[in-house]
C-alpha cells in the first residue's frame, strides 16, 4: 500500500483519481472504453451530464471554464496518466468545466456504473478518495491565495513551476523542458493575466536568461532564479 504521504504528494499534482495507488488505478481502468480526440475536439462542455471518467493514456488536454464577458480561463493541462471528469462521475452532477484536447489524444473511459461496481468490491477506494480530496482543497486554497496576492511576476513563476513538475525533464546544467508545447495565449489563460502581461514578463525573463524558448518548448533555464521573493 502506498504511504499517506505519497498520495498526498500525488494528489497535489492534479484530477482526484490521479493519486490512487497503482493496484487499485490498474484494476479500476480495467475494461474501459478506449477513446480518441483531434486537435480542438471537445470531450466535454461544461453543464454536460457526468456520466463518467476518463484517464488520459496520450496526448494533451486542457480543462476550461468561460469567465460572463466569455474570455478563457484554463484550470488545468493533463497530460498522460492524468484522469478527467471524476467529480461528476463521483456525486452524479453535471460537468463542471469543459476539455479539449489540444493535442491528439487517447484516453480510456471508465462509466460511472462501472466505478459503482468496483467501489463495492474495494470499499478501501473510499478511503483514499477522502484522504486525495482533502489535498486537492489544501491545493485550491493555494491557488486562491497565489491569485490573490501574487503580482503577474509571481503568478507566471508559479505557472511555469508547476507545469515544470508535471510534464519537466531535467536535461543537465540545472535547466528543465517542459515537455508539451504550450502556447503563449494557453499560459497566460492558466496564470490568470492578460496576454500581453504574459509576453512583456516571458521577453523579459528571456533576455535575463531565467527562461528560454525553443521549437515551442519552455526551458527554466534558472530555477533559483524563478523561485526569488522579488517574483512574489
Amino acid at each position: 500500500m502506498a504511504s499517506s504521504e505519497q498520495t498526498l504528494n500525488d494528489a497535489s499534482k492534479s484530477p482526484l483519481l490521479w493519486g490512487l495507488p497503482q493496484h487499485l488505478s490498474g484494476d479500476l481502468f480495467n475494461g474501459a472504453t478506449p477513446v480518441r480526440l483531434r486537435v480542438d475536439q471537445v470531450l466535454f462542455h461544461a453543464g454536460d451530464a457526468g456520466d463518467g471518467c476518463y484517464r488520459v493514456v496520450d496526448g494533451l488536454l486542457k480543462v476550461t471554464m468561460l469567465s460572463p464577458s466569455g474570455s478563457e480561463r484554463i484550470l488545468a493541462f493533463l497530460g498522460s496518466g492524468a484522469v478527467v471528469g471524476e467529480l461528476s462521475m463521483i456525486d452524479g452532477l453535471p460537468r463542471s468545466a469543459s476539455v479539449v484536447a489540444v493535442r491528439p489524444a487517447a484516453l480510456s473511459f471508465l462509466s460511472r456504473v462501472a466505478f459503482k461496481t468496483f467501489a463495492k468490491e474495494h470499499p478501501e477506494l473510499y478511503e483514499y478518495l477522502v484522504t486525495l480530496l482533502a489535498a486537492r482543497l489544501r491545493e485550491t486554497d493555494a491557488v486562491i491565495a497565489a491569485g490573490s496576492f501574487l503580482p503577474n511576476k509571481g503568478r507566471l513563476a508559479c505557472t511555469l513551476l508547476e507545469l515544470a513538475g508535471d510534464f519537466g525533464e531535467d536535461v543537465g546544467y540545472g535547466r528543465t523542458v517542459i515537455r508539451q508545447k504550450i502556447g503563449q495565449s494557453d499560459l497566460a489563460a492558466i496564470t490568470g493575466i492578460a496576454r500581453e502581461s504574459a509576453s512583456r514578463i516571458i521577453n523579459d525573463w528571456e533576455r535575463r536568461k531565467i527562461i528560454s524558448r525553443s521549437s515551442g518548448y519552455y526551458c527554466i533555464e534558472n530555477k533559483d532564479q524563478l523561485q526569488q521573493p522579488t517574483l512574489q
